[in-house]
């Protein structure tokens, strides 16, 4: 019978969601602003420089890394994933929790493909060596944090806690109607799973949930009551490897990112106000290993947006690509993704094709490098000629030193939006995040990002003028005051730039927190 393992007091929940958006999956998901006003976008994501420590063991040198969704990775290498090997204290006392233990550095980068507050359910794919599927794809719900473990057969759980506090000066991302208020935020999490949850190379099943509690001050007509929830497992026959993921997302008004990151990094630009807004994502993998260095997979996405009050669309596709594994720590890729998106009335429908090269690099045992480029032709059931444009995603993490993280991450997808009928819009952003520990207990954290949405008419007869760029900055410290707690201070700044004054917004959060792991 599986024994049962706890990573015991963990500070700061952090979970992997399944990314809704991949390159070769369009409009998929959490990536930017369609979502909540600053708030689900990608519940992206995945990337909180200041994640709760854990009380689990160091990880091991060598862990082969679980695969990740948020934009289809090449398979998995047999290469390890860097990590880093926690500094021996004194023996006195009992060691505290490494860097990666204590605020694990996300495989997930800051991207806002997995943030809910856009519109999309994909966060950029995590750099690492690991199959197309992965770890759902987090850039929707960055839910799933990698486990490592001695043993891959084991029953895992985790619960933890975190509490904050924030003064935001402008709680309706307004140009017009600056409201300034105060909010505490009651984010408590739960993880199961089983089997070789770890590695996620045999069968096994997870579950991820975090329910996200927002209580205002003097508007409690804003209070917000939120849901994350990720569910995934794999099965391997042998040469065939299959694994499923759903990423649900129901979210209200309040700033909610990602199961890692629930500051509200990306605000939703789309529809520049705070928006109730459902997400479904839907990601199925089947890898076949034709030879040694060759396999092929399979890939079937469904992605909804579903918008009480506004437009929703529902996306269908498939894909096919051949991977070779090049030199030992490079694989490549080739194959294409053709999908069908249906979208609310008045907006019309549209196809969709992509042809995508992608690529893994473990350039050290330090240093990783992912990416994913190709181009995608759109058609419109209107009367309205191809539109062609470029989608990439890049992704990189670096650890020159123990205790420092550098990750980095770039990409273009193409969205409907939820607020402006008959209208897509293509996303392009960078986003990146340092990490640094101190004195053992102390974690310095800097996150910033810039977001391009240049908006297209899907249809003859209407115009679509609208470009905004976005861009946010958000320095952070951390303490880790005991194994299972820490506590912590940030600030966000963020500003949306549009050629449209009514979706211009600048806002300034300052927030305290505590988070607590069992």
């Amino acid at each position: 019978m599986a024994q049962l393992y706890s990573r015991g007091h963990e500070l700061r929940f952090r979970l992997n969601l399944l990314p809704f958006c991949s390159i070769s999956t369009p409009p998929n998901c959490p990536t930017n602003p369609r979502v909540c006003g600053g708030g689900f976008a990608q519940a992206q994501e995945s990337i909180e420089p200041d994640i709760l420590p854990s009380l689990a063991e160091p990880p091991p040198s060598s862990v082969e890394p679980p695969p990740s969704t948020s934009a289809e990775p090449l398979p998995a290498s047999t290469q390890s994933l860097p990590s880093n090997t926690a500094e021996p204290l004194p023996s006195s006392e009992p060691p505290l929790p490494s860097s990666e233990e204590a605020f694990p550095s996300s495989r997930e980068p800051l991207s806002s493909s997995m943030n809910y507050t856009g519109g999309y359910t994909t966060v950029v794919p995590a750099p690492v060596p690991a199959g197309p599927n992965g770890v759902v794809d987090t850039r929707v719900f960055p839910g799933g944090e990698t486990i490592y473990s001695s043993e891959p057969r084991r029953v895992y759980y985790k619960l933890g806690m975190t509490v904050r506090g924030v003064w935001d000066d402008n709680i309706f991302i307004s140009n017009t109607n600056r409201v300034s208020d105060y909010y505490f935020a009651i984010e408590p999490y739960i993880t199961v799973g089983v089997g070789d949850v770890e590695g996620r190379n045999k069968s096994y099943l997870r579950l991820d949930y975090m329910p996200s509690v927002i209580l205002f001050a003097d508007h409690s007509d804003e209070d917000a009551f939120n849901q994350l929830i990720h569910v995934e497992g794999g099965y391997d026959f042998g040469r065939l490897r299959l694994s499923l993921s759903e990423d649900i997302a129901l979210l209200e008004s309040a700033n909610l990112n990602s199961f890692v990151d629930t500051t509200g990094l990306w605000a939703n630009l789309d529809a520049s106000a705070p928006t109730r807004v459902n997400i479904f994502s839907t990601r199925l993998r089947a890898d076949y290993q034709l030879t040694g260095k060759v396999f092929l997979q399979g890939e079937l996405d469904s992605l909804i947006y579903f918008y009480p009050d506004n437009i929703s669309s529902y996306m269908i596709s498939g894909g096919l690509y051949v991977y070779y594994h090049w030199l030992p720590k490079v694989t490549v890729g080739i194959g294409g993704t053709v999908g069908y998106d249906w979208v609310d009335d008045p907006t019309t429908n549209q196809t969709f094709e992509q042809v995508n090269v992608r690529l893994n690099y473990e350039v050290t045992n330090k240093f990783f490098l992912y990416a994913s480029a190709g181009v995608e032709f759109r058609q419109f059931d209107g009367n309205r000629g191809t539109y062609t444009s470029p989608v990439f995603e890049v992704g990189s993490i670096y650890n020159p030193f123990n205790g420092t993280t550098l990750t980095l991450a770039a990409g273009r997808r193409i969205y409907n939006s939820g607020y402006l009928a008959n209208q897509d819009f293509g996303t392009t952003y960078i986003v990146g995040r340092f990490q640094q520990r101190l004195f053992r207990r102390v974690y310095l954290g800097l996150a910033g990002g810039y977001e391009n949405s240049d908006y297209i008419a899907t249809d003859r007869d209407v115009s679509a003028p609208r470009n905004d760029n976005y861009w946010f900055i958000e320095p952070s410290v951390d303490v880790l005051i005991t194994r299972w707690l820490s506590a912590g201070v940030y600030y966000l700044y963020r500003e949306d730039s549009s050629n449209i004054d009514f979706f211009s917004f600048y806002d300034n959060q300052v927030g305290v927190r505590a988070t607590v792991r069992f």
